[in-house]
């Protein structure tokens, strides 16, 4: 029987098929779907922030793109996924309020999406589907049956990745 597994901010989770990965609430966090479709498993992450080392605590590695994702990736191979056949799809980084003088570290989505590239890009992932950026808030699931990584928003429908 399927389960649906739900992924909390900074947080993440693995699985195999049949189940799926669902994380509510993406706003200027980051989702990130890795998969594998042959063995048919992956990991969902709901990262918060770009960079651990900026921080005062680091305590949890799920919070950042740069300790979840080679985390998550090892957990994923662990399940019977091979690094060369998982691929990456993220969503999420959104500019959710204006500010009037919008300086680098206000931009926290767009920092967070970049982050999510370049630590996938040194992990050798290829992210083959996003969507990222915009005004809105999103609930990203990944389904490990297929590999389909559905973002859905309020305003602006639904879209399988």
């Amino acid at each position: 029987m399927a389960e649906l597994i739900k992924v909390g901010m900074a947080d993440y989770k693995v699985g195999r098929n049949p189940d799926s990965l669902i994380s509510y609430g993406l706003g200027s966090c980051v989702g990130i779907a890795l998969f594998d479709p042959t063995a048919k498993v992956g990991g969902l992450a709901h990262i918060m922030l770009p960079d651990s080392t900026q921080a005062r605590s680091a305590d949890n590695l799920a919070k950042f793109a740069d300790t979840a994702l080679p985390v998550m990736l090892n957990e994923i191979i662990k399940l019977g996924g091979l690094k060369s056949r998982i691929t990456a799809k993220i969503a999420g980084g959104s500019q959710m309020f204006t500010f009037t003088n919008t300086t680098d570290i206000m931009r926290v989505g767009e920092r967070n999406a970049d982050a999510v590239r370049a630590v996938l890009k040194k992990l050798e992932i290829r992210v083959i589907a996003e969507d990222t950026g915009g005004n809105y808030g999103r609930t990203v699931e990944l389904r490990l049956d297929n590999g389909v990584f559905r973002v859905k928003t309020i305003d602006k429908g639904e879209k399988q990745l």
